[in-house]
């Protein structure tokens, strides 16, 4: 069993490549986010500076990508909110088995997060545009959800692999 697990860790850099990825994308989404606020606050109050229509809709859809992307990207981590107030009462092994029924659960909603989010993008977003930007597609403004889907399952992935390793008796968790 250790020989499969020393296979799987050699796709390693491609999870550190995927993750440097989407939080170069996070960032560049922030910094966007930051100055186009910063554009729209200073429009309103200094009357020289042009306000953009668009702007308000812009940051939503800036902000909805950053929080599904960035909830992605803490699965690589292992970094989510939960619940291990117990974990040092119950046995280990039953803990590691909770946390492998907990990976599988959270698998299971970025697979229902690609599906339903991909034909939420693809049907509904398809159908509208924004109102400030009538040449932009709604498409963009629901594709953060399958978009973090992808994500969420690439990253899932590696935490299955780390948490089986783990309970089969292999290295304890090195990310």
């Amino acid at each position: 069993m250790p020989e499969i697990f020393n296979k799987l860790r050699k796709i390693e850099p491609v999870y550190q490549l995927v993750y440097k990825v989407f939080l170069s994308i996070c960032k560049i989404l922030l910094v966007s986010d930051i100055l186009i606020t910063s554009w729209v606050v200073l429009a309103r109050y200094v009357t020289v500076i042009p306000a953009p229509n668009w702007g308000e809709e812009l940051i939503l859809t800036l902000m909805a990508y950053m929080a599904v992307l960035s909830a992605s990207l803490a699965i690589k981590r292992n970094a989510h909110i939960r619940m291990t107030s117990f974990d040092r009462y119950l046995p280990k092994k039953l803990v590691m088995t909770l946390d492998l029924i907990a990976d599988f659960a959270v698998l299971a909603l970025a697979i229902i997060m690609l599906i339903i989010g991909w034909s939420y993008a693809s049907n509904i977003g398809s159908k509208g545009t924004y109102i400030s930007m009538p040449w932009l597609s709604k498409f963009w403004y629901y594709f953060p959800i399958p978009l973090a889907g992808i994500a969420m399952i690439f990253f899932e992935l590696e935490r299955i692999i780390i948490d089986i390793e783990r309970f089969f008796g292999g290295k304890e968790d090195t990310i």
